[in-house]
């Protein structure tokens, strides 16, 4: 698998825009950068300008505030350490997205793109801020019981949303405050991002997901810092209740990163689509819900296989392991029957974890549902401490140099269809 991944993130790197010889200061256009006066149209008429030339947006030297803004292909946009892209505060500003009405349209969004890169410099670059605070409050007020759109039953939205585009870099920025989920790319090929910030209230920000790829392939997420509400990285592939268009989540390596709160790394759980060929190493969580997670359940799944997770630290971590089919809820162990298997059915298979540890844990999970168990799933150089220890039901599992150190408890607790061999 290392040679497919690998020679696809070459292809990303190779299609990179090229140096940039033109360069545009949306203060030419009327931008006042004074985080008061709506800037919108001097940004979007320094974009229109620069793109066909292949060159560079830059903000520097003040706040921009604006409501949304089309990206172009070709196009660079650079914001300086010390610029701030603010968004506008006002909701009507962000109209619902014709295509997909559970959101809104962002404030930087691109559609049928390529060669697109957003850049804070060289090194530590500027912010782009959602002004999320108000919308979160929006969100709680108007949340929708049981709502499974993605946005609580209240469309706000993306800080960057990315649709149908194709090489894509995202580098030595920070976003914060996004009102929903802060990085989307639906259908896209070639993402890079590296030295990416993202800060979000963990208890206060609902559905602020950090990176969701949808139904995206040849994805390299590296060196990025994620502090968020929700799913820090979640690796998704299409709800068939909502999404008219599902395709497949191919080829990601992610690593050397950290996550400081939030839901872990996800897998899931819209994954209708399917996953394949995933690569996850290097990696410190500290204080997040979960660790490594690969979430789905009856209506969602489909072929997810071939995940490999390699020398993660976790600290204060919830849930080391969390890997499920029963997504949200696990019903108790002996209490349910098999199903029909039909195209929804998650099929958990060829995924392996190796050199994790994990203290200050509560528990782990690893529980497939009694008509498709999880197959093939190996666990080697584990070491997790907690209160409690990793429960396995209709699971296939390989198990070799596996420490679990509950406080109280059976370290290994194997319910029904658990085939678990240590080596």
């Amino acid at each position: 698998m290392k040679s497919v991944v690998l020679a696809a993130f070459a292809a990303v790197s190779f299609a990179l825009p090229v140096a940039a010889q033109t360069v545009c200061d949306p203060h030419a256009y009327g931008a006042k950068a004074d985080g008061k006066t709506k800037d919108t149209a001097a940004i979007q008429k320094a974009i229109e300008i620069c793109a066909p030339k292949h060159g560079t947006v830059i903000l520097k030297g003040g706040t921009f505030l604006s409501g949304p803004l089309t990206l172009r292909s070709d196009l660079t946009l650079e914001i300086d350490k010390g610029a701030t892209l603010l968004g506008s505060r006002d909701i009507d500003d962000y109209p619902l997205r014709e295509d997909a009405k559970w959101r809104r349209v962002a404030l930087l969004h691109a559609d049928h793109v390529s060669n697109l890169r957003v850049t804070g410099g060289k090194t530590e670059g500027g912010i782009i801020d959602g002004s999320g605070d108000i919308f979160w409050e929006m969100a709680r007020t108007h949340r929708v019981p049981n709502d499974t759109s993605g946005s609580g039953g209240y469309p706000r939205p993306m800080l960057v949303d990315i649709t149908e585009s194709q090489h894509l870099t995202f580098d030595h920025i920070t976003l914060q405050n996004s009102p929903m989920y802060n990085l989307t790319f639906f259908f896209c090929d070639g993402i890079k991002i590296d030295h990416t910030i993202i800060r979000n209230p963990a208890k206060t920000g609902p559905n602020t997901d950090g990176i969701d790829p949808f139904s995206s392939k040849n994805i390299e997420i590296s060196y990025v810092d994620i502090d968020t509400g929700d799913d820090d990285i979640a690796l998704k592939s299409g709800l068939v209740e909502r999404d008219p268009k599902i395709g497949p989540v191919e080829h990601v390596y992610i690593h050397d990163s950290i996550f400081r709160h939030g839901h872990g790394l996800s897998v899931g759980s819209e994954l209708a689509g399917g996953i394949s060929d995933v690569r996850v190493e290097n990696i410190v969580m500290e204080n997040t819900d979960a660790g490594v997670r690969i979430k789905s359940n009856r209506t969602r799944g489909n072929d997810i296989h071939d995940l490999h997770y390699k020398n993660i630290q976790m600290t204060g971590v919830g849930q080391p392991i969390q890997i499920t089919e029963y997504y949200p809820k696990w019903p108790a162990a002996g209490t349910d029957t098999a199903k029909a298997v039909d195209a929804h059915t998650p099929r958990f298979h060829d995924i392996s974890l190796e050199n994790i540890t994990a203290t200050g844990a509560k528990d782990a999970i690893i529980i497939g549902i009694p008509e498709y168990p999880i197959q093939n799933l190996t666990l080697t150089k584990i070491s997790i401490s907690g209160e409690k220890g990793l429960q396995i039901r209709n699971a296939e599992v390989t198990m070799q140099d596996v420490v679990v150190k509950p406080a109280s408890g059976e370290a290994i607790v194997k319910e029904e269809g658990a085939k678990v061999v240590v080596k």
